[in-house]
């Protein structure tokens, strides 16, 4: 795999190798590492740009495309400061009280979370968030840049064309839609690198290091790990099919070193996968459908709603904003396929390009779900993800994400392809290659995310007023209470950086039939009272059997008080009704509260 890969490097290489010639002392600016920062810089600022809906200010602004994810991991991250107080635990009772999440269960996210805390103890976590929104593309470009440049050794022109396309791809701006836990794919390229060590007979500690790569993934993102070790065994059948001597030259050492890996990975990750899978609040299944979350065949020749030159129209084609990730265009993916059979055609390329091309088409496959989906109509016709759609932890997994494992294979290819075009003796080649790559790169330009204005989070919280009827570790319950459509006030508690707790909420729970994973719980009667009031159905009469059941419903939540905060469309009648069933409340700031316990 490697092998071939460095064997292209060295065989098409330009005069100078790993970049432009040696400068003089005193162009620093010229020197190989110095073009590196130089683009890592230029991924940064395009990153910022794609992200600009969020400043200057975050905290009065929001992801238009996915505003309730963003209040979702704005709490992971405000939770995720508990590490550093000792006051942390993979089950957590600061939402959905009594009962509790299972974090690991839900993609909190929790190894971000640590890593940024100063950021979040400093200036809160809307700046967390929008810090890392910026941070995951310009990360994930850099990473496969450097990938690209300094280990297969590529030309950096082809290494910067394919690190742009790795970290700014439809499907990954489509995923910065709040999706944090998908698009923070920095250490992806770390673990591939690690994966090339161990095929060239690197020394057991990269078995280890890709080890520890791995374990520190699995509190980032699940579903990236596993999207990666798919398609890196597809690549690996690939190549060895392709190169059957070579791998089984390699294959000792590089199993040597996978064995170590795996060994450290379940030393580390023991404890934490079973209290995912078997510890309390822990879920058998994901609450998503396979069959809705199938990629429609039509949206992989359509240019994305996300991009410059998308059409909104075409947003049918998908399951939501977050979700466009198979939207490559038909110029790409025609592109894509004549570079292929062109680097298929030259002896050096033919085993790496294989396993690329393999691996491409399985994963496109299985991203189409149990059932093909043409053009808007889901038909009877069968689908390869029917054969695992019942595999244990792969029936978590959504079709449609199966398609971002395209976006690295098709980076290297292009980075390939313009790495031999740019060595070419030819001028048409050098020179027509690159147009034609820009060209069809063109329709996958992205545009900046959409953002929103939201209301300012209560100054009853973030003036501390709280603390006027709940203890540190205690239950507020805020009116109306939060749900998984309507999450908003979840970003009360990130505000007091999860000092207390919530009932109810946004998250993963096995409340549904049989035990199988629900979004949020079910509603106790006083919550659901307060829904119908905030809604607009008005102030029902009420009776001492809703008053005794109000009190049975806090004491269920172990709540200490409930507040209503100004700016509640229907804030006159949800007061009526909890005056009505808690007697008269005390005002404080910009909020009316009821202590109760």
């Amino acid at each position: 795999m490697s092998t071939e890969a460095d064997r292209v490097a060295d065989a098409d290489r330009p005069a100078e190798p790993g970049g432009p010639p040696a400068a003089p002392a005193g162009a620093p600016w010229r020197r190989p590492w110095a073009l590196d920062a130089a683009v890592c810089l230029a991924y940064l600022a395009i990153a910022f740009w794609l992200a600009s809906a969020l400043w200057p200010d975050p905290h009065s602004r929001a992801l238009a495309d996915n505003a309730a994810d963003q209040t979702l991991y704005e709490w992971f991250l405000a939770h995720d400061t508990r590490l550093f107080t000792g006051d942390f635990g993979f089950l957590t009772h600061r939402l959905n009280s009594p009962d509790g999440v299972n974090l690991l269960a839900n993609t909190s996210v929790i190894a971000l979370g640590a890593l940024f805390t100063p950021v979040t103890l400093l200036f809160g976590a809307p700046v967390t968030f929008a810090v890392i929104a910026v941070a995951s593309l310009a990360g994930t470009a850099a990473a496969w840049y450097l990938l690209l440049a300094r280990s297969l050794r590529l030309h950096r022109a082809a290494a910067l064309a394919g690190g742009a396309f790795c970290g700014f791809a439809p499907g990954m701006v489509s995923q910065n839609n709040s999706h944090l836990h998908m698009t923070a794919q920095w250490l992806v390229p770390a673990m591939v690198w690690c994966v090339l060590k161990l095929y060239r007979g690197g020394r057991p500690w990269v078995g280890l290091l890709l080890g520890l790569l791995v374990s520190a993934q699995v509190f980032i993102g699940e579903e990236v790990l596993f999207l990666t070790a798919i398609t890196l065994l597809l690549v690996a059948v690939g190549y060895a099919a392709a190169a059957p001597g070579e791998a089984l030259r390699a294959a000792p050492r590089f199993l040597l070193g996978g064995a170590i890996a795996v060994l450290t990975a379940l030393a580390l990750l023991a404890y934490p996968l079973w209290f995912q899978f078997a510890g309390p609040q822990s879920v058998p299944n994901a609450p998503f459908s396979a069959e809705y979350y199938s990629a429609d065949i039509v949206s992989y020749v359509t240019s994305s709603p996300l991009a410059l030159f998308g059409s909104a129209q075409d947003a049918r084609l998908a399951t939501g904003a977050a979700e466009y990730n198979t939207f490559l265009g038909w110029p790409l993916l025609v592109l894509a396929a004549g570079l292929a059979i062109w680097l298929l055609s030259r002896r050096a390329t033919r085993p790496v390009v294989a396993a690329i091309v393999f691996a491409s088409v399985v994963m496109a496959a299985f991203s189409l779900g149990p059932r093909v989906v043409i053009d808007g109509r889901r038909t009877e016709q069968w689908a390869p993800f029917s054969l695992i759609v019942d595999a244990p932890v792969v029936s978590a997994a959504l079709p449609q994400r199966f398609a971002l494992a395209l976006i690295p294979l098709l980076g290297t290819l292009l980075a390939l392809a313009l790495h031999r075009a740019l060595a070419h003796p030819s001028v048409l080649v050098r020179s027509g290659v690159p147009v034609l790559v820009l060209v069809a790169l063109l329709p996958v330009v992205p545009r900046p995310l959409d953002g929103i204005d939201r209301a300012p989070v209560p100054q009853f919280i973030s003036q501390g007023h709280w603390r006027q009827c709940v203890a540190e570790k205690g239950v507020l319950v805020p009116v109306p209470l939060p749900t998984p459509p309507e999450p908003w006030p979840m970003r009360w508690a990130a505000a007091a950086e999860g000092r207390f707790g919530l009932p109810e909420g946004f998250f993963i729970a096995p409340y549904g039939a049989d035990g199988n994973a629900s979004m949020g719980t079910y509603k106790q009667p006083t919550s659901q009272l307060l829904a119908d009031v905030a809604a607009g159905k008005g102030v029902p009469e009420i009776v001492p059997e809703q008053r005794d059941q109000a009190l049975a419903d806090v004491r269920f939540w172990r709540a200490s008080c409930l507040v209503l905060a100004d700016g509640e469309p229907y804030g006159p009648d949800l007061k009526t009704a909890l005056e009505g069933l808690f007697g008269p409340g005390q005002r404080l700031a910009d909020a009316w509260y009821w202590k109760v316990g």
